[in-house]
């Protein structure tokens, strides 16, 4: 298998880290990519008319796009676990990675209008907003602990963790730890897996 590669992409990393999960990380190529908002990547567009990371071809030659359906193909490659096949477990695992996936959907239209828009342009309470989903998620998740406990490692908890990777990556200033102590413990302990300490690079 083939991924189209950024080391800064969140996306990309929960793609890997599920691969890692899964014991498939051996099997997946690294491709360089250049995705960008403005400047779009022709060599990503040729194979993904979005011009966007992760984009995954298969040993086979199918070409997949989008981090939720690269990490069920992964899954189901792997004959792992990390998505309940039903019930309450399914439906819950799969809102977490929707939770996770739009603390990363606000962070990076933040990131964005830092680095991509030009400055004056820029709307400082639409970047707030943005960031603001990142609180209100803590908040629930907070509330809400047995989504985020230890035992649990699937889909859901996979993709908080990267949402969080990547707010200490973009946003060092951020500080929500002093905000959300019990997520901020739960990722202490998390992020120690195997899977979410490795490291790639082309």
């Amino acid at each position: 298998m083939k991924i189209y590669f950024s080391p800064f992409s969140p996306y990309v990393r929960k793609c890997l880290v599920t691969a890692h999960e899964l014991g498939l990380n051996d099997r997946v190529q690294l491709l360089p990519s250049n995705a960008n908002p403005v400047q779009r990547d022709q060599q990503i567009i040729a194979q993904n008319p979005l011009g966007k990371v992760p984009t995954l071809i298969t040993d086979g030659g199918a070409v997949l796009y989008d981090s939720r359906v690269i990490c069920e193909y992964l899954n189901e490659v792997g004959n792992g676990g990390l998505f309940p096949r039903g019930g309450d477990a399914r439906w819950e695992a799969l809102t977490l990675q929707a939770l996770g996936d739009g603390i990363l959907d606000g962070a990076q239209i933040a990131r964005y209008e830092d680095v991509a828009r030009p400055e004056a342009l820029r709307w400082p309470e639409w970047r707030t907003a943005q960031l603001d989903k990142a609180e209100t998620s803590m908040d629930h998740l907070s509330t809400n602990p047995n989504l985020i406990a230890l035992n649990r490692v699937d889909i859901g908890t996979l993709t908080v963790a990267c949402a969080l990777w990547y707010l200490d990556l973009r946003f060092g200033d951020f500080n929500w730890r002093a905000r959300h102590p019990a997520v901020a413990s739960w990722y202490a302990e998390f992020s120690k897996r195997p899977s979410l300490q490795a490291t790639w690079s082309l």
